[in-house]
C-alpha cells in the first residue's frame, strides 16, 4: 500500500503570519495535535504542534533551567529556547524542518521514517503542496483494511475510494474534521471523527450505495460536544 491510499485529508493548514492563538484555536477546533504552515501560495513551510505551544508565559509552563544548565548551555540554545516561548507569530516557534513524503510513498517507509525521527505524522506533498497527511493511526488503518493477497486488482480499489471519496465530497453534512478513506477488494472501510452517530450513519449509507461497494466497515467516531466547542 502507499501514502495515497491511507492519508488523511482534506488537512487542515495554519498560515505563517497568524499568531500562537490562531494555530491553538485551530488545533483545538480541529481535534488535531499539528497542523502544517503554508505561505500564500499554499507551499508548505513547516509544521506546528501542540508541542510547540505548551511552554508559554502566558500559562506559566516556561520550564526553568538549572545553574548547571545554564552554565552547560550555550546562547545560541538559549536564544531559540526563548524565542520559541515568547514569540506571537506561527513562523517564530513552527519546526521548519519537517519530513515529508510523495503520494507514491510505500507504507513500509512511512513507517520507517516515524521510526527513524521520532516522529508521529508525515505531510504528503504534490509540488510542494499539501494534499493530505499520514498518522500512526493511518498506518493502523492499512494494517486493519490489509490486502489478503498479492493479487488483488489495486487500481479497481483505487477507482472505489475516488468515486466513494467524490460521493461524499457532494454532501453538505460531510464533516469538517479529516477522514479517512480506504477500499480493499472491494470492501470500504471509514475512518474519522463526525459530529453526530446520524452524520456516522449517512457516511455508511453514502459508501453503500456508490456502485462496486460490496461492504462498508464504519469505524467512525463521535467528538464528545467538549470537543467539538474547543471547551
Amino acid at each position: 500500500m502507499h501514502a495515497k491510499q491511507v492519508m488523511s485529508r482534506p488537512v487542515h493548514t495554519v498560515a505563517a503570519d497568524v499568531s500562537v492563538y490562531d494555530a491553538a484555536q485551530v488545533l483545538l477546533n480541529a481535534g488535531i495535535s499539528a497542523a502544517p504552515v503554508v505561505d500564500a501560495d499554499g507551499s508548505m513551510l513547516g509544521i506546528v504542534s501542540e508541542a510547540d505551544l505548551m511552554y508559554r508565559p502566558e500559562i506559566g509552563t516556561v520550564p526553568g533551567k538549572s545553574w548547571l544548565q545554564r552554565l552547560l548551555t550555550n546562547d545560541d540554545a538559549m536564544a531559540r529556547d526563548y524565542i520559541r516561548s515568547h514569540a506571537h507569530r506561527v513562523a517564530d516557534v513552527m519546526t521548519k524542518n519537517v519530513v515529508t513524503a510523495d503520494e507514491r510513498t510505500p507504507l513500509r517507509d512511512i513507517a520507517a521514517l516515524m521510526q527513524r525521527y521520532g516522529i508521529k505524522r508525515v505531510p504528503i506533498l504534490r509540488d510542494g503542496k499539501i494534499v493530505g497527511i499520514v498518522s500512526r493511526a493511518n498506518l493502523l488503518q492499512g494494517l486493519l483494511a490489509r490486502e489478503p493477497s498479492p493479487t488483488e486488482d489495486v487500481a479497481a480499489d483505487e477507482t472505489l475510494r475516488a468515486s466513494v471519496t467524490k460521493e461524499l465530497a457532494r454532501q453538505g453534512w460531510a464533516s469538517r474534521l479529516p477522514t479517512s478513506i480506504l477500499a480493499e477488494n472491494g470492501v470500504v472501510h471509514l475512518w474519522g471523527y463526525v459530529d453526530s452517530s446520524t452524520v456516522m450513519d449517512a457516511y455508511r449509507i453514502a459508501a453503500e450505495n456508490v456502485r462496486g461497494v460490496k461492504r462498508v466497515e464504519n469505524h467512525m467516531n463521535v467528538l464528545p460536544p467538549e470537543v467539538r466547542f474547543g471547551v
